[in-house]
């Protein structure tokens, strides 16, 4: 007498395959993403540049050693300077606000004079630096 067996249907996938193909494709795609073209990048005329400079010249806030904050060079307490930014922010609410300080200032001196640009809806506002030199 012969025994059979009967087989039982398998509910397993077996996924070692699948995970086999994919770190393939994984290792395709880190070989060839460094060589892709970023694209071509259009960078404006001399003559659009002029234009742009003259439309949103930035207002220069110079924050000096003791605490002195000039507005184009002319000296101001935090009230005109206050007052300065509103009017030049109404005549032109995207022109942006470039603030230049002496190395040797505190910082939070220049934090508060950030903080008071950025109160009066200023959204541009950043920071003046000489580059470093090699």
């Amino acid at each position: 007498m012969t025994r059979t067996r009967k087989r039982r249907m398998m509910n397993q996938i077996n996924v070692v395959p699948y995970i086999d193909v994919m770190l393939v494709l994984l290792v395709i795609f880190m070989v060839t993403a460094p060589l892709k073209n970023p694209g071509v990048v259009d960078l404006p005329n001399a003559d659009k540049t002029d234009q742009l400079k003259q439309k949103n010249t930035a207002l220069v806030v110079s924050v000096k050693l003791d605490n002195i904050i000039e507005l184009d060079n002319k000296k101001m307490d935090k009230a005109d300077l206050l007052l300065a930014i509103k009017t030049a922010h109404q005549q032109d609410p995207e022109r942006p606000v470039v603030i230049a300080a002496d190395k040797n200032v505190k910082y939070g001196d220049v934090t508060s004079v950030m903080n008071l640009v950025k109160q009066n809806g200023v959204q541009k506002v950043g920071l003046y630096f000489n580059p470093a030199e090699k």
